[in-house]
């Protein structure tokens, strides 16, 4: 009962237009598709692989949301409205995050062992954006609308842009804090890269 409970009580925390539980339990793609990945991860932790890809198939032909099996996710996490979203293997998303309509929690290639992200506890992921690779949103961050997210993101700052950059700490534009925050963030992208 306690996945149901977090579930339903992040998504009226987190969006005014839920009413009641069953409004939720009958309308919310998010929900469904979330309880739909407990089954499959279920099956996929157990060794039934082929049948946990067939049971995710199904649901994301009714949901539009595609999760992979493989993917660790923690109850109380929020899917909005979830139309084109994708989640890979190895993705880890902890309680509290909102994932948009859009958003790509994706791979960067034929990589072995950790290549898909993970989301610490509160983080926001606006819609339509893509973030790649093994990398760490930290807590309580967000992710603006078509954000591409190819570095970790620090705990409580907001990124947007192509690549994504930091422009608020703890929800303030401050310039003298951001700076070096980002010049970390790029000095360690470019280190990985070579």
């Amino acid at each position: 009962m306690g996945w149901w409970k977090d579930t339903i009580e992040i998504v009226k925390e987190k969006d005014p237009a839920a009413r009641t539980t069953l409004e939720v339990l009958l309308t919310y793609p998010g929900v469904k598709a979330l309880a739909a990945h407990r089954v499959s991860h279920f099956l996929w932790r157990h060794n039934l692989k082929l049948l946990a890809r067939m049971h995710s198939q199904f649901w994301r032909f009714w949901t539009q949301i595609e999760i992979h099996p493989g993917a660790q996710i923690a109850s109380g996490v929020f899917i909005d409205h979830g139309a084109g979203l994708v989640i890979g293997e190895t993705a880890e998303i902890e309680s509290g995050v909102m994932l948009y309509h859009g958003v790509t929690l994706g791979g960067t290639g034929k990589d072995c062992g950790k290549r898909h992200p993970t989301v610490r506890r509160g983080a926001l992921i606006s819609a339509h954006s893509q973030v790649i690779g093994p990398i760490e949103i930290g807590e309580n961050a967000k992710v603006g609308a078509a954000a591409v997210v190819l570095s970790d993101v620090p705990a409580d700052v907001t990124v947007v842009g192509m690549p994504a950059k930091i422009v608020r700490i703890h929800g303030k534009k401050d310039e003298e804090a951001i700076r070096p925050l980002q010049e970390a963030r790029e000095a360690s992208y470019y280190s990985a890269k070579l």
